[in-house]
């Protein structure tokens, strides 16, 4: 008997080191192959030449969605949230969300779109390329594309994430004269980092017709599953960009996901219940000079992902957010900014859309 058991003992072993073995050569083959943007990097501008410059005293359109990676329609709930799901939508599904987006975008009439997880090569979206699929909807429009989670095997949890190839898409009817990346700061150390996003701003820049000034809009998406700390940097990060840029006489338009609630806005609507996600706080305060912040919190824009919306007892009681919307520099009036409440059907999001006139 102790023969067959030091043999069940040396392959036991031979397994676990075996495995061992794997995973030290997966995070050494991630850590070389970890993605590592500059501070700044110049992004193309896929032009269509149709663009034209943005006139004083125009109505301008702007909408910011978080897309949900075109996976997180109102079936899905997601590990992280305190869901169970991983891959939270079989093809038919992703292909669904992405048709009924696409439809949204058609009829909202924005001049400028912003939108956050937008994937173009990602196991958890079928490798669907979204970024073409929404760019090609608008042919006359400028778009430019950053990348803030780049990675080629996510490792975690089971089944693991796979591949992502993910960020930001900004589209545009004005014409953009240029655009460029900025890394914020990441909150995680190695080996975690590898493995994770590198958040940034999408800045993009369009002439102003008969000013020297020009407008500046920046798409973002920040920190999410941090301790607070991220997130307080980003903003921080974020606040300094927007002043030099009005000190520089531009006017700035900064919108998409803060994963934070502004301070000026009544979420009272909206409880925080125990056990669940919950966003930081923006003090607006700490934003020097004449911003304006905006959101709009008649409808939640963002639901958690414990569980699965559509089969939900308990609508009343389920977790939102007012976490998207814009923030605006002074010379911009803003006529409306409202969330636009699609019951979460085709991601975890609502649109945010905002009318401003540039005076």
């Amino acid at each position: 008997m102790k023969k067959p058991l030091k043999i069940t003992l040396k392959v036991l072993l031979w397994i676990i080191a075996a495995s061992a073995g794997a995973f030290v050569l997966m995070i050494l083959w991630l850590t070389i192959r970890e993605y590592r943007p500059a501070e700044k990097e110049a992004l193309s501008v896929e032009s269509s030449g149709a663009g034209t410059a943005v006139s004083l005293n125009e109505e301008i359109r702007i909408m910011t969605w978080n897309v949900g990676c075109g996976v997180l329609g109102d079936n899905a709930d997601f590990f992280m949230d305190g869901g169970s799901m991983v891959y939270t939508a079989d093809k038919d599904r992703a292909r669904s969300n992405l048709s009924g987006i696409c439809e949204t975008l058609s009829e909202t009439g924005a001049d400028i779109i912003l939108l956050q997880e937008a994937d173009r090569d990602a196991s958890r979206s079928y490798h669907i390329d979204e970024t073409a699929i929404v760019s090609n909807l608008f042919p006359e429009y400028d778009h430019t594309y950053a990348y803030n989670f780049h990675v080629d095997y996510v490792p975690y949890p089971i089944p693991p994430i796979g591949e992502v190839k993910s960020g930001l898409l900004t589209l545009s009817r004005f014409g953009i004269s240029s655009a460029e990346r900025i890394q914020l700061p990441c909150p995680f150390k190695w080996p975690t980092r590898v493995a994770n996003l590198k958040r940034c701003l999408s800045v993009n820049r369009i002439p102003i017709e008969g000013s020297g000034s020009q407008l500046v809009i920046v798409n973002l998406h920040l920190e999410a599953y941090d301790d607070g700390e991220g997130k307080e940097a980003q903003t921080r990060m974020l606040c300094e960009f927007l002043e030099n840029e009005v000190a520089a006489g531009n006017y700035v338009i900064a919108g998409g996901d803060f994963n934070q609630t502004f301070s000026g806005t009544d979420a009272s609507a909206y409880p925080a219940y125990e056990d669940k996600w919950h966003p930081g706080i923006l003090d607006e305060s700490a934003f020097p000079g004449s911003f304006t912040f905006l959101q709009d919190p008649s409808s939640p824009s963002c639901r958690s992902l414990d569980q699965p919306y559509d089969t939900a007892s308990d609508k009343e009681h389920f977790q939102f957010y007012v976490i998207d919307g814009f923030i605006v520099s002074s010379g911009i009036e803003v006529i409306r900014a409202d969330t636009v409440n699609l019951n979460f059907r085709n991601t975890d999001h609502n649109p945010v859309v905002m009318d401003v006139i540039i005076h």
